[in-house]
């Protein structure tokens, strides 16, 4: 680094003094009480990894498929009813008109998120969770 003549320390870009000024003002919101550390118990939707609102949900005997929607855009996810070993899972959205987008493997808890972008289209989905599957006729539309 080049330091300017009669400087004795080094020179801090804008960056650098704003992340400083951050690192110093968070601990004393945390003292004041206005930053609120998250609890263990988190709303049933977070493990959903998906925004949005829920539009449908259909559970069949090894978990469930559950469909978000957001603005023009469309969210799916397939949630193991007893999470743990890894099994076979897969979610599958497509939207009118238009290609699939899939998630599959072996997961522990959830296949997905997938999103596909649905402004004024019906969409469909389908999961699955070790060879037993759901799936939703068109909808959104």
């Amino acid at each position: 680094m080049v330091r300017p003549l009669g400087s004795s320390r080094p020179r801090r870009g804008p960056v650098a003094r704003r992340l400083g000024a951050g690192l110093l003002v968070l601990p004393l919101l945390g003292a004041a009480g206005l930053v609120q550390a998250t609890s263990g118990a988190a709303p049933a939707h977070a493990a959903s990894a998906c925004s949005g609102r829920l539009v449908k949900k259909v559970a069949f005997s090894t978990g469930s498929l559950r469909v978000y929607e957001s603005r023009a855009y469309a969210c799916a996810v397939t949630v193991a009813k007893k999470p743990g070993k890894r099994r076979a899972m897969r979610v599958s959205l497509q939207p009118r008109g238009g290609r699939a987008a899939v998630d599959s493997g072996n997961f522990t808890k959830l296949a997905g998120p997938v999103t596909v972008h649905a402004l004024n289209r019906c969409v469909r989905a389908s999961g699955s969770v070790s060879g037993v599957s759901a799936s939703t006729g068109w909808i959104l539309c």
